[in-house]
Protein backbone atom coordinates (compact mmCIF):
# COMPACT_ATOMS: atom_id res chain seq x y z
CA UNK A 1 0.00 0.00 0.00
CA UNK A 2 1.33 3.44 -0.92
CA UNK A 3 2.18 5.89 1.85
CA UNK A 4 -0.20 8.77 2.68
CA UNK A 5 2.24 11.22 1.05
CA UNK A 6 2.28 9.23 -2.21
CA UNK A 7 -1.50 8.80 -2.12
CA UNK A 8 -2.06 12.54 -1.75
CA UNK A 9 0.42 13.33 -4.53
CA UNK A 10 -1.31 10.86 -6.87
CA UNK A 11 -4.72 12.39 -6.04
CA UNK A 12 -3.53 15.90 -6.84
CA UNK A 13 -1.88 14.80 -10.11
CA UNK A 14 -4.98 12.88 -11.22
CA UNK A 15 -7.13 15.95 -10.57
CA UNK A 16 -5.17 17.78 -13.25
CA UNK A 17 -3.83 20.42 -10.88
CA UNK A 18 -0.26 21.66 -10.91
CA UNK A 19 2.03 20.57 -8.10
CA UNK A 20 3.87 23.64 -6.91
CA UNK A 21 6.63 23.77 -4.34
CA UNK A 22 4.09 25.07 -1.85
CA UNK A 23 1.81 22.10 -2.52
CA UNK A 24 4.68 19.63 -2.11
CA UNK A 25 5.60 21.24 1.19
CA UNK A 26 2.00 20.83 2.40
CA UNK A 27 2.04 17.17 1.37
CA UNK A 28 5.34 16.43 3.08
CA UNK A 29 4.50 18.49 6.18
CA UNK A 30 0.70 18.07 6.48
CA UNK A 31 0.48 18.85 10.17
CA UNK A 32 1.82 22.34 9.52
CA UNK A 33 -1.09 23.26 7.29
CA UNK A 34 -1.62 26.98 7.80
CA UNK A 35 -5.22 27.84 8.59
CA UNK A 36 -4.37 31.55 8.66
CA UNK A 37 -3.56 31.64 4.93
CA UNK A 38 -5.66 31.38 1.78
CA UNK A 39 -4.97 28.22 -0.23
CA UNK A 40 -5.45 27.37 -3.92
CA UNK A 41 -7.59 24.37 -4.84
CA UNK A 42 -4.62 22.03 -5.25
CA UNK A 43 -3.59 22.62 -1.64
CA UNK A 44 -7.15 22.20 -0.37
CA UNK A 45 -7.41 18.91 -2.27
CA UNK A 46 -4.20 17.70 -0.63
CA UNK A 47 -5.46 18.88 2.76
CA UNK A 48 -8.72 16.94 2.35
CA UNK A 49 -6.86 13.72 1.67
CA UNK A 50 -4.57 14.29 4.61
CA UNK A 51 -7.50 14.99 6.96
CA UNK A 52 -9.06 11.70 5.85
CA UNK A 53 -5.77 9.83 6.36
CA UNK A 54 -5.26 11.28 9.84
CA UNK A 55 -8.79 10.49 11.00
CA UNK A 56 -9.62 6.93 9.91
CA UNK A 57 -13.14 5.85 10.74
CA UNK A 58 -14.18 9.45 11.37
CA UNK A 59 -13.55 11.23 8.07
CA UNK A 60 -14.12 10.09 4.51
CA UNK A 61 -14.00 11.90 1.18
CA UNK A 62 -16.73 11.60 -1.45
CA UNK A 63 -16.65 13.03 -4.96
CA UNK A 64 -20.29 13.81 -5.68
CA UNK A 65 -20.01 15.76 -8.91
CA UNK A 66 -17.88 17.15 -11.71
CA UNK A 67 -17.61 20.79 -12.73
CA UNK A 68 -17.89 22.05 -16.29
CA UNK A 69 -14.09 21.93 -16.54
CA UNK A 70 -14.16 18.37 -15.17
CA UNK A 71 -12.80 19.11 -11.71
CA UNK A 72 -13.97 17.01 -8.79
CA UNK A 73 -16.63 18.43 -6.49
CA UNK A 74 -16.06 16.71 -3.16
CA UNK A 75 -17.07 16.83 0.48
CA UNK A 76 -15.64 15.52 3.71
CA UNK A 77 -18.06 13.33 5.64
CA UNK A 78 -17.34 13.59 9.36
CA UNK A 79 -19.01 11.54 12.05
CA UNK A 80 -18.78 8.73 14.59
CA UNK A 81 -20.64 5.46 14.07
CA UNK A 82 -21.29 6.51 10.50
CA UNK A 83 -22.07 2.98 9.36
CA UNK A 84 -25.55 3.70 10.66
CA UNK A 85 -28.16 5.77 8.82
CA UNK A 86 -27.87 9.10 10.61
CA UNK A 87 -29.28 12.58 10.48
CA UNK A 88 -26.91 15.11 8.96
CA UNK A 89 -25.71 18.69 8.67
CA UNK A 90 -24.77 20.10 5.26
CA UNK A 91 -22.21 22.89 4.86
CA UNK A 92 -20.83 24.26 1.61
CA UNK A 93 -18.29 26.99 1.03
CA UNK A 94 -17.00 28.77 -2.03
CA UNK A 95 -20.15 28.87 -4.17
CA UNK A 96 -19.00 32.36 -5.21
CA UNK A 97 -15.41 32.17 -6.43
CA UNK A 98 -14.07 35.47 -5.10
CA UNK A 99 -15.22 34.91 -1.51
CA UNK A 100 -11.96 33.35 -0.35
CA UNK A 101 -12.75 33.61 3.35
CA UNK A 102 -15.55 31.09 2.79
CA UNK A 103 -13.36 28.06 1.90
CA UNK A 104 -10.97 29.17 4.65
CA UNK A 105 -13.85 28.88 7.12
CA UNK A 106 -14.87 25.39 5.98
CA UNK A 107 -11.30 24.22 6.53
CA UNK A 108 -11.20 25.85 9.96
CA UNK A 109 -14.58 24.32 10.89
CA UNK A 110 -13.35 20.83 10.03
CA UNK A 111 -10.15 21.36 12.00
CA UNK A 112 -12.03 22.54 15.07
CA UNK A 113 -14.59 19.76 15.32
CA UNK A 114 -11.89 17.14 14.78
CA UNK A 115 -9.60 18.70 17.37
CA UNK A 116 -12.29 19.12 20.02
CA UNK A 117 -14.62 16.12 19.88
CA UNK A 118 -12.33 13.99 22.09
CA UNK A 119 -12.35 16.59 24.86
CA UNK A 120 -15.66 18.39 24.31
CA UNK A 121 -18.57 16.17 25.32
CA UNK A 122 -21.11 18.17 23.33
CA UNK A 123 -19.16 17.97 20.08
CA UNK A 124 -18.63 14.25 20.65
CA UNK A 125 -22.35 13.75 21.21
CA UNK A 126 -23.20 15.63 18.02
CA UNK A 127 -20.69 13.61 15.99
CA UNK A 128 -22.26 10.42 17.34
CA UNK A 129 -25.76 11.51 16.39
CA UNK A 130 -25.00 13.44 13.20
CA UNK A 131 -22.89 13.23 10.10
CA UNK A 132 -21.40 16.44 8.76
CA UNK A 133 -21.07 16.88 5.00
CA UNK A 134 -18.61 19.72 4.38
CA UNK A 135 -17.74 20.93 0.87
CA UNK A 136 -14.73 23.27 1.17
CA UNK A 137 -15.04 24.58 -2.41
CA UNK A 138 -18.23 24.13 -4.42
CA UNK A 139 -17.40 26.42 -7.35
CA UNK A 140 -14.11 24.70 -8.10
CA UNK A 141 -13.65 26.16 -11.61
CA UNK A 142 -14.40 29.72 -10.59
CA UNK A 143 -12.24 29.48 -7.48
CA UNK A 144 -9.32 28.16 -9.52
CA UNK A 145 -9.79 31.03 -11.98
CA UNK A 146 -9.54 33.63 -9.19
CA UNK A 147 -6.01 32.38 -8.48
CA UNK A 148 -4.88 32.93 -12.08
CA UNK A 149 -3.74 36.56 -11.67
CA UNK A 150 -4.84 39.93 -10.30
CA UNK A 151 -7.24 40.51 -13.18
CA UNK A 152 -9.32 37.44 -12.27
CA UNK A 153 -9.27 37.76 -8.48
CA UNK A 154 -12.84 39.14 -8.23
CA UNK A 155 -14.51 36.57 -10.50
CA UNK A 156 -17.84 35.46 -8.96
CA UNK A 157 -19.55 32.96 -11.27
CA UNK A 158 -18.64 29.49 -12.46
CA UNK A 159 -16.86 28.99 -15.79
CA UNK A 160 -19.62 27.62 -18.00
CA UNK A 161 -19.39 28.78 -21.63
CA UNK A 162 -21.92 31.18 -23.17
CA UNK A 163 -25.36 29.65 -22.75
CA UNK A 164 -27.06 31.06 -25.87
CA UNK A 165 -26.13 31.99 -29.42
CA UNK A 166 -26.49 35.68 -28.57
CA UNK A 167 -24.32 35.54 -25.45
CA UNK A 168 -20.56 35.89 -25.54
CA UNK A 169 -19.86 35.93 -21.80
CA UNK A 170 -18.74 33.11 -19.54
CA UNK A 171 -20.27 31.99 -16.29
CA UNK A 172 -23.47 31.51 -14.29
CA UNK A 173 -24.18 32.81 -10.80
CA UNK A 174 -24.59 29.49 -9.01
CA UNK A 175 -26.50 31.07 -6.14
CA UNK A 176 -29.21 32.20 -8.55
CA UNK A 177 -29.39 28.88 -10.40
CA UNK A 178 -31.43 26.76 -7.96
CA UNK A 179 -35.07 25.89 -8.49
CA UNK A 180 -36.52 28.30 -5.93
CA UNK A 181 -38.48 31.08 -7.63
CA UNK A 182 -35.68 30.95 -10.18
CA UNK A 183 -35.20 33.95 -12.49
CA UNK A 184 -37.43 36.32 -10.53
CA UNK A 185 -35.71 38.58 -8.00
CA UNK A 186 -32.11 39.77 -7.72
CA UNK A 187 -31.10 38.48 -11.16
CA UNK A 188 -30.26 39.80 -14.61
CA UNK A 189 -31.15 38.41 -18.02
CA UNK A 190 -27.88 39.87 -19.31
CA UNK A 191 -25.54 36.87 -19.47
CA UNK A 192 -22.56 39.15 -18.85
CA UNK A 193 -23.97 40.22 -15.48
CA UNK A 194 -22.58 38.73 -12.28
CA UNK A 195 -26.21 37.96 -11.36
CA UNK A 196 -27.05 35.96 -14.48
CA UNK A 197 -29.04 32.89 -13.26
CA UNK A 198 -28.41 30.69 -16.29
CA UNK A 199 -30.70 29.54 -19.09
CA UNK A 200 -32.87 27.52 -16.71
CA UNK A 201 -33.02 26.34 -13.11
CA UNK A 202 -30.46 23.71 -12.10
CA UNK A 203 -28.67 24.08 -15.44
CA UNK A 204 -25.17 23.94 -13.98
CA UNK A 205 -22.96 20.97 -13.15
CA UNK A 206 -22.22 22.35 -9.69
CA UNK A 207 -25.88 23.03 -8.92
CA UNK A 208 -26.97 19.58 -10.04
CA UNK A 209 -24.30 17.94 -7.90
CA UNK A 210 -25.84 19.52 -4.79
CA UNK A 211 -29.43 18.99 -5.95
CA UNK A 212 -28.84 15.30 -6.66
CA UNK A 213 -26.99 14.53 -3.43
CA UNK A 214 -28.88 16.70 -0.96
CA UNK A 215 -32.24 16.18 -2.65
CA UNK A 216 -31.95 12.41 -2.29
CA UNK A 217 -31.26 12.85 1.44
CA UNK A 218 -33.58 15.71 2.30
CA UNK A 219 -35.36 13.65 4.97
CA UNK A 220 -32.10 13.05 6.81
CA UNK A 221 -30.49 16.49 6.48
CA UNK A 222 -31.61 18.64 9.38
CA UNK A 223 -29.70 21.80 8.58
CA UNK A 224 -28.30 23.36 5.40
CA UNK A 225 -25.53 25.93 5.87
CA UNK A 226 -24.03 27.85 2.98
CA UNK A 227 -21.13 30.19 3.68
CA UNK A 228 -20.53 33.48 1.86
CA UNK A 229 -18.96 36.90 2.28
CA UNK A 230 -19.17 39.77 2.87
CA UNK A 231 -21.56 41.80 5.06
CA UNK A 232 -21.52 40.10 8.49
CA UNK A 233 -24.98 38.55 8.38
CA UNK A 234 -26.84 35.36 9.23
CA UNK A 235 -29.83 34.93 6.95
CA UNK A 236 -32.73 32.50 6.66
CA UNK A 237 -35.45 31.98 4.00
CA UNK A 238 -37.00 33.43 2.00
CA UNK A 239 -35.61 35.61 -0.77
CA UNK A 240 -39.15 36.21 -2.03
CA UNK A 241 -40.35 39.53 -0.52
CA UNK A 242 -43.93 38.32 -0.08
CA UNK A 243 -43.27 34.91 1.47
CA UNK A 244 -42.59 34.34 5.15
CA UNK A 245 -41.39 31.06 6.58
CA UNK A 246 -44.01 29.57 8.93
CA UNK A 247 -41.26 29.12 11.52
CA UNK A 248 -40.11 32.72 11.14
CA UNK A 249 -40.16 33.43 14.87
CA UNK A 250 -38.18 30.32 15.71
CA UNK A 251 -35.62 31.01 12.98
CA UNK A 252 -35.29 34.59 14.18
CA UNK A 253 -34.53 33.38 17.70
CA UNK A 254 -31.98 30.88 16.39
CA UNK A 255 -30.04 33.46 14.36
CA UNK A 256 -30.20 36.01 17.17
CA UNK A 257 -28.56 33.49 19.49
CA UNK A 258 -25.95 32.76 16.84
CA UNK A 259 -25.28 36.46 16.43
CA UNK A 260 -24.77 36.81 20.18
CA UNK A 261 -22.36 33.85 20.13
CA UNK A 262 -20.40 35.55 17.36
CA UNK A 263 -20.26 38.89 19.16
CA UNK A 264 -19.00 37.24 22.34
CA UNK A 265 -15.79 36.19 20.55
CA UNK A 266 -14.38 39.43 19.11
CA UNK A 267 -17.21 41.93 19.55
CA UNK A 268 -18.35 41.84 15.92
CA UNK A 269 -21.98 42.62 15.16
CA UNK A 270 -23.81 40.46 12.62
CA UNK A 271 -27.14 41.47 11.08
CA UNK A 272 -29.68 38.65 11.32
CA UNK A 273 -32.99 38.05 9.59
CA UNK A 274 -34.82 36.76 6.54
CA UNK A 275 -32.96 37.21 3.25
CA UNK A 276 -35.49 39.50 1.57
CA UNK A 277 -35.76 41.69 4.67
CA UNK A 278 -32.19 41.86 5.94
CA UNK A 279 -30.33 41.95 2.61
CA UNK A 280 -32.37 41.97 -0.62
CA UNK A 281 -34.90 39.88 -2.54
CA UNK A 282 -33.25 37.07 -4.49
CA UNK A 283 -34.52 34.06 -6.40
CA UNK A 284 -32.71 30.84 -7.14
CA UNK A 285 -30.66 30.66 -3.95
CA UNK A 286 -29.48 27.35 -2.54
CA UNK A 287 -30.75 28.28 0.93
CA UNK A 288 -34.32 28.77 -0.26
CA UNK A 289 -34.15 25.63 -2.40
CA UNK A 290 -33.05 23.58 0.62
CA UNK A 291 -35.96 24.89 2.68
CA UNK A 292 -38.46 24.22 -0.09
CA UNK A 293 -37.46 20.56 -0.38
CA UNK A 294 -38.23 20.12 3.31
CA UNK A 295 -34.96 20.73 5.16
CA UNK A 296 -36.26 22.42 8.32
CA UNK A 297 -33.30 24.70 8.99
CA UNK A 298 -31.48 26.54 6.22
CA UNK A 299 -29.12 29.47 6.70
CA UNK A 300 -26.66 31.67 4.83
CA UNK A 301 -23.65 33.14 6.59
CA UNK A 302 -22.11 36.33 5.20
CA UNK A 303 -18.71 36.57 6.88
CA UNK A 304 -16.49 39.62 7.42
CA UNK A 305 -16.23 42.42 6.71
CA UNK A 306 -18.75 45.21 6.10
CA UNK A 307 -17.07 46.56 3.00
CA UNK A 308 -13.68 47.98 3.96
CA UNK A 309 -11.84 45.11 2.30
CA UNK A 310 -14.92 43.38 0.87
CA UNK A 311 -13.96 40.19 -1.02
CA UNK A 312 -10.23 40.77 -0.47
CA UNK A 313 -10.24 40.26 3.28
CA UNK A 314 -6.62 40.34 4.54
CA UNK A 315 -5.12 37.11 5.77
CA UNK A 316 -4.63 38.58 9.23
CA UNK A 317 -8.42 38.52 9.59
CA UNK A 318 -8.87 34.86 8.65
CA UNK A 319 -8.40 33.48 12.15
CA UNK A 320 -10.65 35.93 14.04
CA UNK A 321 -13.31 35.65 11.33
CA UNK A 322 -13.26 31.86 11.53
CA UNK A 323 -13.21 31.83 15.32
CA UNK A 324 -16.36 33.93 15.59
CA UNK A 325 -18.17 32.24 12.71
CA UNK A 326 -17.42 28.84 14.21
CA UNK A 327 -19.22 29.83 17.40
CA UNK A 328 -22.17 31.09 15.37
CA UNK A 329 -22.38 27.88 13.39
CA UNK A 330 -21.96 25.79 16.52
CA UNK A 331 -24.83 27.68 18.16
CA UNK A 332 -27.15 26.84 15.27
CA UNK A 333 -26.02 23.23 14.97
CA UNK A 334 -26.38 22.69 18.72
CA UNK A 335 -29.93 24.03 18.64
CA UNK A 336 -30.86 21.81 15.69
CA UNK A 337 -29.26 18.79 17.36
CA UNK A 338 -30.90 19.34 20.73
CA UNK A 339 -34.31 19.96 19.20
CA UNK A 340 -34.04 16.69 17.29
CA UNK A 341 -32.50 14.44 19.92
CA UNK A 342 -33.59 16.04 23.21
CA UNK A 343 -36.96 17.50 22.19
CA UNK A 344 -35.87 21.02 23.08
CA UNK A 345 -38.05 23.32 21.02
CA UNK A 346 -39.42 26.84 20.95
CA UNK A 347 -42.49 25.76 18.98
CA UNK A 348 -45.67 25.66 21.14
CA UNK A 349 -46.91 22.25 20.10
CA UNK A 350 -46.86 19.44 17.56
CA UNK A 351 -49.81 20.93 15.68
CA UNK A 352 -47.68 23.94 14.80
CA UNK A 353 -45.01 21.65 13.40
CA UNK A 354 -47.59 19.81 11.31
CA UNK A 355 -48.98 23.10 10.03
CA UNK A 356 -45.51 24.28 9.04
CA UNK A 357 -44.88 21.05 7.14
CA UNK A 358 -48.18 21.35 5.28
CA UNK A 359 -47.42 24.98 4.48
CA UNK A 360 -44.06 24.07 2.96
CA UNK A 361 -45.67 21.47 0.71
CA UNK A 362 -48.34 23.89 -0.46
CA UNK A 363 -45.78 26.65 -1.00
CA UNK A 364 -43.63 24.39 -3.12
CA UNK A 365 -46.60 23.51 -5.32
CA UNK A 366 -47.57 27.16 -5.69
CA UNK A 367 -44.06 28.32 -6.52
CA UNK A 368 -43.58 25.56 -9.07
CA UNK A 369 -46.58 26.91 -10.96
CA UNK A 370 -45.41 30.52 -10.51
CA UNK A 371 -48.84 31.45 -9.17
CA UNK A 372 -47.33 33.78 -6.58
CA UNK A 373 -45.20 35.77 -9.00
Amino acid sequence: MESPVVAVLILVLLSGQSVTGRVLKQIVEPRKYDYTKYHPLSEITAWMKQIETENPGVVSTTIYGKSYENRDIAFLKIGLNSAENKKAIWMDCGIHAREWISPAFCQYFVKEILHTYKTDAKVEEMLKNLDFYVTPVLNVDGYTYTWKDNTTRLWRKNRSPPSTATCNCTGIDLNRNYDAVWGTFGVSTNCCSILYPGPKANSEHETRAVVDFVGARSKDILCFLTIHSYGQMILFPYGHPHIKDPNHDELTAVVKNAGQAIKAVHGMDYIVGALAEALYPAGGTSMDWARLIGIPFSFTFELRDKGEHAFELPENQIQPTCEEAYEGARSIITYVHDKTFHNITTLPNAATTLMATMWTVLLTLCLSSASLL
